[in-house]
């Protein structure tokens, strides 16, 4: 039977300030749960309402309610730790990287994280203002690709100075930038993308050495004045991996 203190330590998870105190984050879902036991992260503790695994406790539907962070509480929620990732193993002159500028909209956020994993791409470098990738609606729009995206918090504009400086290829989206459909693109590289109303902040663009733009269609006639963050991405990974 889960405790008074238990649910309140649970519900505690749903805030930031509770997750980095207790170092912890909560994933809901059988499939989630089933993965994450599969996966490398260190599952604390599951809660279930139906008997799934010898770990997991049984509780009633009403406690799995009250824990739960979704309108229609599932029947499984469980709380993982936070794993910690070194960004010094972070290399944009090997491999292809995220860069996010204060992307702020936790749905957003996870999208962007699925679209790395289905695109092949371990790492996102965040600014420490974008929204908190264990926040329960994030964990939510990754479908699981949180279990295999490794997300860093940084002073994004310095990162990506030093990454510049060894000779990394920065890639941004701006308005004046070359049509991505059209410019030469690495394999290798930091792809940035920026705030969902501001777009790339000025002490990023320093670092940028490739502009690109995803043009509308047709070029004379736009329609809609800007696309969705994680749109954007989706397009511009899509272009990066093109055979």
């Amino acid at each position: 039977m889960i405790t008074k203190a238990e649910i309140q330590s649970v519900r505690a998870l749903a805030d930031k300030k509770g997750r980095e105190e207790q170092c912890a984050f909560i994933a809901e879902g059988e499939k989630l749960v089933a993965e994450l036991r599969a996966s490398s992260l260190r599952v604390r503790k599951i809660y279930t309402t139906k008997p799934l695994w010898p770990e997991a406790e049984v509780i009633a539907e009403r406690d799995m309610e009250r824990i739960s962070q979704l309108k229609s509480a599932n029947s499984t929620l469980a709380v993982v730790e936070s794993p910690k990732y070194d960004i010094a193993t972070v290399d944009p002159t090997k491999n292809l990287v995220l860069a996010l500028d204060r992307v702020q909209n936790p749905g957003n956020l996870g999208t962007i994280i699925r679209l790395a994993d289905w695109f092949g791409i371990t790492d996102i470098v965040c600014s420490v203002q974008s929204a908190d990738c264990f926040n329960p609606k994030v964990i939510q729009a990754t479908m699981g690709a949180i279990i295999r995206v490794r997300v860093h918090y940084t002073d994004l504009a310095k990162w990506l100075e030093s990454q510049r400086d060894r000779g990394a290829n920065i890639y941004g989206t701006f308005l004046d930038g070359q049509n991505i459909y059209k410019a030469e693109k690495s394999c290798c590289g930091v792809i940035v993308m920026g705030n969902e109303g501001q777009g790339i902040s000025p002490e990023c663009e320093k670092s940028v050495t490739d502009r690109l733009y995803i043009p509308p269609y047709p070029l004379d006639n736009p329609g809609s004045e800007s696309l969705n963050v994680a749109i954007a991405t989706a397009i511009t990974c899509s272009e990066f991996r093109r055979g």
